[in-house]
């Protein structure tokens, strides 16, 4: 029996990929490579005795939840645990109001399928996070970039017609960025006035190292409703307060939203890990957490303040940034307007150091000038060196030019 010559094309969407973020993804297998590239936690913040304990309670205690088929929406305990958290004066969440999801990640999916028409226009925070990009990229979006620096910018203007828009506040991937509360008030006037969802991504919104952490959108946009209606559809997750691997996440939003997005995630996974939610509930009742967070904060602040150090002292005259106040990154900009950082990308891999360029943080890939580079994965000696690396490729790079 022949095969036959020739079997359907692949889906398009997949011809719209870059090389550049296989690079990167792929960098891991250079020998003594520095990676500070991705947004990773260090595993020494990892609560490991702690979670062994949960986990064996979960299982032995609480087989039922832990180990079979639940609920789409996820653990009843945990949705009232991340209600009871973000409930706030003004602002009353049910367990209605909360969907659990595997991972941050699969609430960005979620969101495209319920959201997002073929073709369909979104406002997002510019430069954008490169997973929401991936996310988003099956359905072909265009984008409306919203600069929330710039002094001219208009909320109201850049939401009005679009599907949704997308925002960072805390500490924006990629550039660390922290939108301020007269912003953060705009915005939420802006979704009202205009009618358009809001989603509120807040996965650093735990790692603040200077000052008190701001009102959340979803906070300031309660109206003393016996049940949040609002248009804020706030994302948060575990990743970066406990540890990436249990892929929790969750959704806090209007009930409609909620079952939106529940029909969108049953022909998904149908439901997340039993025993990761499980394990998820009892460190939030037995206060984890908030026990690991001192600690946690201690470590990142002592490395930003290394890796910026480091960058003085090395990269002075190449780049300019700012000290971020919280979050895992600092977004440098190249001095030079020649430096191509997709060119330096190719340039830092024989340094043997791996940054990411700022041409995946936009949908057409044009912004060549800047790169995002992180500080929570790696100590400080690995950090110096690091940036003694780039600024040797960075020279190296605009010798080429």
């Amino acid at each position: 029996m022949t095969r036959p010559l020739r079997r359907p094309g692949l889906a398009r969407w997949l011809a719209d990929s870059n090389d550049v973020t296989q690079m990167f993804l792929a960098a891991g297998q250079i020998p003594d490579l520095i990676n500070m590239a991705g947004g990773l936690p260090d595993p020494e913040t990892w609560p490991v005795s702690d979670l062994s304990r949960l986990a064996t309670r979960a299982i032995t205690e609480h087989s039922g939840e832990a180990l079979a088929y639940g609920p789409i929406e996820g653990l009843a305990g945990l949705r009232d645990a991340i209600a009871a958290r973000f409930s706030a004066p003004g602002l009353c969440l049910g367990r209605e109001n909360v969907l659990i999801t595997t991972g941050g990640m699969q609430a960005l999916d979620l969101i495209g399928k319920v959201l997002i028409d073929q073709g369909g226009l979104i406002a997002a925070q510019s430069p954008a996070y490169l997973g929401a990009l991936d996310a988003w990229k099956p359905r072909s979006p265009t984008y409306r970039p919203m600069r929330v620096e710039a002094a001219d910018f208009d909320p109201a203007a850049a939401l009005r017609d679009a599907q949704f828009g997308y925002v960072v506040p805390n500490f924006s991937n990629p550039t660390g960025r922290l939108v301020g509360v007269e912003d953060r008030r705009a915005f939420v006037a802006a979704a009202e006035a205009t009618g358009t969802w809001l989603v509120e991504d807040d996965p650093y919104g735990t790692l603040y190292y200077d000052g008190a952490p701001l009102p959340r959108m979803l906070t300031l946009s309660g109206r003393d409703e016996p049940v949040y209606d609002g248009p804020i559809i706030y994302l948060g997750t575990l990743s970066k307060e406990l540890a990436p691997g249990f892929r929790i996440g969750w959704v806090i939003a209007a009930p409609d939203m909620i079952r939106a997005l529940v029909s969108a995630k049953q022909g998904s996974d149908m439901c997340t890990s039993g025993l990761c939610q499980r394990i998820a509930q009892d460190a939030f009742a037995t206060g984890l957490t908030e026990r690991i967070l001192p600690q946690v904060l201690g470590l990142y602040r002592s490395r930003r303040d290394a890796l910026c150090a480091a960058m003085n002292r090395h990269l002075d005259g190449l780049f300019s940034w700012e000290i971020p106040t919280g979050g895992m990154f600092v977004w440098a900009t190249a001095l030079n307007p020649a430096l191509d950082t997709d060119v330096l990308l190719r340039e830092a891999l024989a340094h043997k150091v791996c940054v990411t360029p700022s041409s995946v943080f936009d949908p057409e890939g044009r912004d060549r000038r800047s790169i995002r580079i992180n500080f929570t994965l790696n100590a400080p000696d690995k950090l110096e060196e690091g940036a003694r690396r780039l600024a040797q490729a960075t020279r190296a790079a605009l010798g080429a030019a």
